[in-house]
């Protein structure tokens, strides 16, 4: 099936981690072109190295601290510039203080989720929107069940994904003339860092387990990945301002 991407920019930070790895190998079916950001220079060979081997993908890498806006600035227009311009905006990119409850968070903790993940999140939309608006492109913003859901230990990364989800909505509004298209994936994804806590805390992990309808946590490329491809693709130009649960069903609520 053509979802039109084929050739299209795609932009995604934290692009060396495990869930953009997932994102990225779904996204590289349709043969789009990566403009792939991080601020750990291993990871982000490693994705180019495999996109480009697995999938022959053009990619093109900018090493960046999200949470400086010179750096976000940089790193947008050169991939605008290495390829004519920018199409999809991803903002996975988060780091955060978890296990830690809201009392025991000092400034610097709670600094590291707001400026890794809601300020990273505002730079590059900030600096993509030119070429987003050239382009009629999309964004998608990663947000988190933490938020809405209230998970304990995790005051800083609930406040800073909350506030993604406030500020895309209201991009979806001020953008919607433009075309541009802006929506929030909340996953629940095995990564290695989950499959390390089923190693140490194997009844905690069957807990949670047990709260997703669907008995199992999701995987990065066929799950979140291609809900992702939906959202960037013509097939969802009148989907915008929305949080898609891609959670097995453990995100619903009365």
């Amino acid at each position: 099936m053509d979802r039109g991407l084929k050739d299209k920019v795609v932009l995604i930070t934290g692009g060396g981690g495990g869930i953009a790895r997932g994102i990225e190998r779904a996204f590289a079916t349709e043969g789009v072109r990566f403009v792939l950001t991080d601020l750990f220079p291993g990871g982000l060979e490693a994705a180019k190295e495999e996109l480009e081997r697995d999938f022959g993908s053009e990619v093109f890498t900018v090493i960046a601290d999200g949470s400086k806006e010179d750096e976000v600035r940089a790193a947008v227009d050169a991939g605008a510039e290495h390829f004519g311009g920018i199409d999809v905006l991803i903002n996975n990119a988060q780091a955060s203080a978890s296990g830690l409850t809201l009392v025991q968070h000092s400034e610097e903790d709670f600094d590291l989720a707001v400026r890794s993940g809601l300020y990273a999140t505002f730079f590059y939309m900030k600096h993509a929107y030119p070429y987003l608006k050239k382009s009629a492109g999309s964004v998608i913003n990663f947000a988190s069940g933490a938020g809405i859901g209230g998970n304990p230990g995790q005051s800083s990364y609930a406040a800073a994904k909350e506030g993604i989800r406030g500020m895309s909505r209201v991009a979806a509004s001020e953008w919607g003339p433009d075309d541009i298209n802006v929506n929030i994936v909340c996953p629940i994804v095995m990564t290695k860092a989950l499959e390390e806590w089923r190693e140490r805390e194997p009844e905690m992990y069957e807990k949670n387990m047990k709260a997703i309808p669907l008995g199992r946590f999701g995987d990065a490329e066929k799950d979140v990945g291609r809900v992702c491809v939906f959202l960037a693709s013509s097939d969802a130009s009148f989907v915008t301002g929305d949080t898609i649960m891609v959670q097995g069903g453990s995100g619903m609520k009365p």
